[in-house]
C-alpha cells in the first residue's frame, strides 16, 4: 500500500490559506502568523462548543482545566506535551500544575475523542473532527514548522482494514504518523526534504 501526500479521495482537515515561504527560506517561522495554526484558531470556537455539548450528552464534565488545556492545544499548530502544557497553562493563570494532573486531563479529553496522541512525538494535538469507531488517522508532520495535518480517506481506511482482517490483528488505535514537509515549507525550497 502506498499513502502519498495528496491522496485522491482523501479529505484533508485545516484550510491553510496563504503562507510566507520566505520565512522558511530564511531558517524562521512566524508560528503567530502560520497558516496551520490561523487553521487551528478558525477552528477552536466551534469545536470548543461542540466539546461542551458532547461532554453534556455524554454525562461528563468538561471542567475548567479540562477546557483551559484543550483551549491552550487549539491555541497552535504543533503537538504539545504534559510538561509544555503546564508551562503555557501556568503562564496564564499563575499557578503550577503538575503534569501528572495535565496528563490526567489529556487522558480524558483523548477518551472523548477531543485529542488524539502522537506516539512518535509523546505529544498531543486537538482535533476537531469526531471520528468513527476504528476509522484511520493520518498526520502528515512538518518537520520544518511542526505544524500537524489530519486526513481521513476511505481508500486508506478500507486498505488498512483489509491488513489488520488478513492478519487477525486487532489494533488499539489506528493512526498513522508520516514526517516530512509540508506543503508550504515545501514551496521555498522546491523540493521534499530541502534545505529550508
Amino acid at each position: 500500500m502506498t499513502i502519498r501526500h495528496a491522496q485522491q479521495g482523501a479529505h484533508q482537515h485545516g484550510d491553510h490559506g496563504q503562507h510566507d515561504h520566505g520565512q522558511h527560506a530564511r531558517g524562521q517561522h512566524d508560528h503567530a502568523h502560520c497558516a496551520h495554526a490561523d487553521a487551528r484558531r478558525r477552528q477552536a470556537p466551534l469545536a470548543m462548543a461542540e466539546a461542551d455539548r458532547l461532554c453534556r450528552e455524554r454525562g461528563v464534565r468538561l471542567t475548567e482545566l479540562r477546557r483551559s488545556v484543550l483551549a491552550a492545544l487549539y491555541e497552535t499548530h504543533r503537538p504539545l506535551g504534559a510538561y509544555d502544557l503546564a508551562e503555557i497553562l501556568a503562564s496564564q493563570s499563575g499557578k503550577r500544575i503538575a503534569p501528572v494532573t495535565v496528563y490526567r486531563v489529556l487522558e480524558f479529553l483523548t477518551g472523548q475523542g477531543f485529542v488524539h496522541r502522537l506516539v512518535t512525538r509523546n505529544a498531543f494535538i486537538a482535533c476537531p473532527h469526531q471520528h468513527d469507531a476504528g476509522d484511520v488517522t493520518v498526520f502528515l508532520i512538518c518537520a520544518r514548522c511542526g505544524g500537524v495535518d489530519e486526513l481521513e480517506s476511505p481508500a486508506i481506511n478500507a486498505a488498512i482494514g483489509d491488513l489488520l482482517a488478513t492478519s487477525q490483528f486487532t489494533p488499539a488505535a489506528k493512526i498513522v504518523e508520516i514526517d516530512g514537509v509540508c506543503a508550504h515549507c515545501h514551496g521555498s525550497s522546491g523540493a521534499p526534504g530541502g534545505a529550508a
